[in-house]
């Protein structure tokens, strides 16, 4: 009895030590995270990485891409060129590839930033998803079998975008979603998480100034009434629309009244709550648009909006009601966001290259990569303080992912995993 109890009581010193050491969520199952918003869960995350010892694993990776890692508990996915073609791999946590299965020839980046892999894969634990330049979006099983897939520019649209395709596949609990945006043949569709079969199309098609047609942004998923919504963001308007079917549940327009040309929309939309937070206007203006009306919500929904402040390619990122900016040549701002009121604002050391990399938030702290490979740290709980500057030799395009108490880092040549 005794040797019983002894064993029950050190069960629970080990439990209650566990819990007293969170290492955060398991899961970063598609490019803005679990909430859509760039931040993590709890968990204890490295604030620099001066010590070699710090770099759990470093694995060679085979091409150049831009995509952003998906985690679902042991695996990691990752799409990445393979001897000139697009290909997914998986990795498990000591950095091993577990499998990798190739597609289509790859159809390289315009940008010095771009790449043919742009677009993030998706996973729900059951299946990955991804999409490629060429237009491919295909289903595969945990295992990287090909269960289906398809040509998007083949059977519905020619890319015309200016620049490298972007947009993410997203999902709902039966459908794969993709929005297609450029100037042309823009549309809405989903498909079969099983057999990828149609299952419908709409147009979204809309009248703007040069380039203001064009989007790089991914749909959000939201639950409206104990339905799944799609948002939308791109060619100058934010809509809502019914997952089973596509019909427009809302639409918000407005964004570009003086008619400015070039205004692309690059920075996907952040939900948080009942708000949307939509920069746009290349960097210069940001709105709040509330998320429950229905038809033509432009003139009724907005919380608030700003005509100084946004950021143009990084997403914002949204933690315990406040957004964080970090626009492209580092300037960060911190705003409320329920009123849109500057809380701070600072600066990451300057510098002449850029950020391109939406930030992420974890354990209190800020990641921005700059695309020469320096990885910033800044501790946000209060204000803004740098906390380290982490050059990684070689250039960062990919957003960071923070997992399970540690940092996932894609550079241009190497798949890194950093550990406290």
């Amino acid at each position: 009895m005794k040797a019983a109890t002894s064993t029950i009581l050190l069960l629970a010193c080990i439990t209650t030590c566990w819990s007293a050491e969170p290492t955060g969520e398991r899961q970063w199952p598609r490019w803005r995270g679990p909430r859509d918003n760039g931040s993590a869960l709890g968990g204890v995350y490295p604030t620099g990485w001066k010590d070699p010892k710090q770099i759990e694993w470093k694995t060679k990776l085979p091409g150049i891409g831009c995509s952003t890692p998906a985690v679902w508990n042991d695996q990691i996915f990752l799409t990445c060129p393979i001897d000139g073609h697009n290909a997914v791999m998986a990795f498990d946590w000591q950095g091993k590839v577990t499998w990798k299965t190739a597609f289509g020839p790859e159809i390289a980046g315009k940008h010095r930033n771009g790449s043919g892999c742009n677009p993030s894969p998706v996973t729900d634990g059951k299946q990955v998803f991804v999409y490629f330049k060429n237009g491919e979006l295909a289903g595969l099983d945990l295992s990287g079998k090909v269960l289906w897939k398809t040509n998007l520019q083949e059977r519905f649209a020619k890319d015309t975008l200016y620049w490298d395709l972007g947009t993410s596949p997203v999902l709902t609990d039966k459908s794969v979603i993709m929005a297609v945006m450029h100037t042309g043949q823009s549309y809405l569709a989903a498909f079969d998480k099983a057999t990828g079969d149609l299952q419908w199309k709409i147009a979204r098609n809309y009248t703007t100034p040069p380039e203001g047609d064009q989007s790089y942004s991914t749909p959000i998923i939201i639950e409206r009434d104990g339905k799944q919504v799609i948002v939308v963001w791109g060619a100058e308007h934010l809509t809502a629309h019914a997952a089973d079917d596509g019909r427009m549940l809302w639409t918000c327009g407005g964004f570009n009244p003086e008619e400015n040309r070039n205004w692309v929309s690059v920075a996907s939309a952040v939900i948080d709550g009942n708000i949307a937070i939509v920069p746009y206007g290349r960097g210069s203006r940001v709105t709040a648009v509330k998320l429950d009306g229905t038809g033509d919500v432009t003139e009724t929904h907005r919380l608030w909006t700003r005509n100084d402040t946004g950021s143009f390619v990084p997403t914002p990122v949204v933690d315990k009601g406040r957004i964080y900016f970090v626009r492209d040549g580092g300037e960060v701002e911190c705003l409320d966001r329920d009123t849109g009121k500057t809380l701070w604002s600072d600066q990451f050391p300057k510098n002449r290259n850029k950020y391109y990399a939406s930030p992420v938030i974890a354990g209190g702290k800020l990641y921005a990569p700059r695309e020469d490979g320096v990885v910033f740290v800044a501790d946000i709980s209060e204000k803004f303080q740098l906390l380290s500057e982490n050059d990684m030799g070689e250039r960062v395009i990919a957003s960071p992912v923070p997992v399970a108490g540690k940092l996932l880092i894609r550079g241009e040549e190497n798949f890194y995993c950093i550990t406290p």
